[in-house]
């Protein structure tokens, strides 16, 4: 198809974009990523992590199973599976351990931290247990004695989990916690009671900016670890993202270079954090209303891709018709109306294939482009 290379183009050209925004001398690490086939039919594939890896300039990252189709008993052969890729990968990927309370999860986390494993992934949300559960007393207890990195998912599908949260990090001193997806489904418990807090961390790995600029303006940037969530987050997007948003939020090349790799490899070498100092941020988002509508449009249309619909309801054409509008910013409202119309020839021509996978591909490259689009239109006033 033409729109297919048309998308491979511009998605290449958005690579190299983000390239040249990153700081001199940063070195990139993803503290998110996953290998294996989950329940919901995402697949996350060994070489093309590595290549992505490789492509984007990352010299590693923490990386973990799905919840997968064997995972019981508690998650052991995935999580064999996961020590088999990152002796693979000859150091470039870090294996953490995942945990089923229901099924012996000290022993199986001792038998994996024992063959290598270098952290703990906890998924309270995908296991069903709640983070005031007692039997994570001794998984907290076990990550202070090894000194490894606990990474629990902090997105959607949770109560409110900073208070239960902060009880554990009080009852086992110098714990490592990592809160993925920048804590979104309790930010506000979740930032004020760990911001300033040494050794716990908030990774980027969130689908919004807005949710991202939201964080960046309550936590200290040394708290904060750049992640992708591989395969569900996806390049250039993910980094394009997370460098958009901290240079609209006033940030530094200093702290981005902690962000995007510096801050990972100090817990990989069990290094001390450095001082944590005051957050940088914005509480006022300012957008050019063109741009504010476009965002408007395509958190409309998001939900459709998600569940593999049509657009049915015409939000995608919306925003392409607002990127037409005379704004005073020709050449964004250009890049995304290139982007958008791109998005509506690949959505509508993946409605009609019948092989799943290639349609399943097409529709993934669509959605990467109205990601773009999004980014481009929430971060316009930086």
């Amino acid at each position: 198809m033409d729109a297919l290379d048309r998308a491979r183009r511009l998605l290449d050209e958005f690579a190299a974009t983000t390239r040249a925004e990153l700081p001199s001398g940063a070195t990139l690490f993803d503290a998110h990523t996953h290998l294996g086939n989950d329940i919901d039919g995402m697949a996350a594939r060994y070489d093309e992590l590595t290549g992505i890896l490789t492509t984007h300039g990352f010299g590693g990252a923490f990386m973990f199973c799905m919840d997968e189709h064997d995972r019981e008993p508690g998650f052991r052969v995935p999580n064999d599976r996961t020590l088999a890729f990152a002796e693979r990968s000859g150091g470039k990927l870090i294996p953490f351990v995942r945990l089923d309370l229901d099924a012996e999860p000290l022993a199986e986390a001792v038998r994996c931290l024992d063959l290598g494993a270098r952290g703990i992934k906890l998924h309270p949300r995908a296991q069903k247990f709640s983070v005031g559960d007692e039997r994570l007393e001794p998984i907290f207890a076990l990550a202070v004695e090894r000194d490894v990195p606990i990474l629990i998912h902090g997105g959607r599908g949770l109560p409110p989990i900073a208070d239960h949260l902060a009880a554990l990090v009080e009852r086992h001193a110098g714990v490592r916690l990592i809160i993925a997806h920048a804590g979104i489904a309790d930010m506000a418990g979740l930032a004020g009671r760990f911001a300033g807090v040494p050794g716990v961390y908030f990774d980027t790995s969130v689908w919004s900016a807005i949710d991202l600029l939201d964080l960046l303006r309550q936590v200290s940037p040394e708290q904060m670890l750049y992640a992708s969530d591989y395969p569900y987050g996806r390049q250039p997007n993910s980094l394009l993202l997370t460098l958009r948003a901290a240079r609209a939020s006033g940030w530094g090349n200093d702290a981005l270079r902690l962000l995007l790799g510096e801050s990972a490899q100090r817990l990989i070498r069990q290094e001390p954090q450095p001082v944590l100092t005051e957050p940088v941020g914005i509480a006022t988002l300012s957008q050019p209303m063109t741009f504010a509508r476009i965002h408007q449009y395509l958190s409309m249309a998001t939900p459709l891709f998600w569940l593999r619909q049509g657009d049915a309801i015409g939000a995608l054409g919306l925003a392409i018709n607002a990127a037409q509008e005379k704004d005073g910013f020709p050449e964004l409202s250009a890049q995304i109306h290139e982007l958008l119309t791109t998005a509506q020839e690949l959505w509508t021509a993946s409605r009609e294939i019948d092989d799943e996978t290639e349609r399943n591909m097409i529709g993934r490259t669509a959605f990467a482009l109205v990601h773009l689009s999004d980014i481009l239109a929430v971060t316009a006033h930086a």
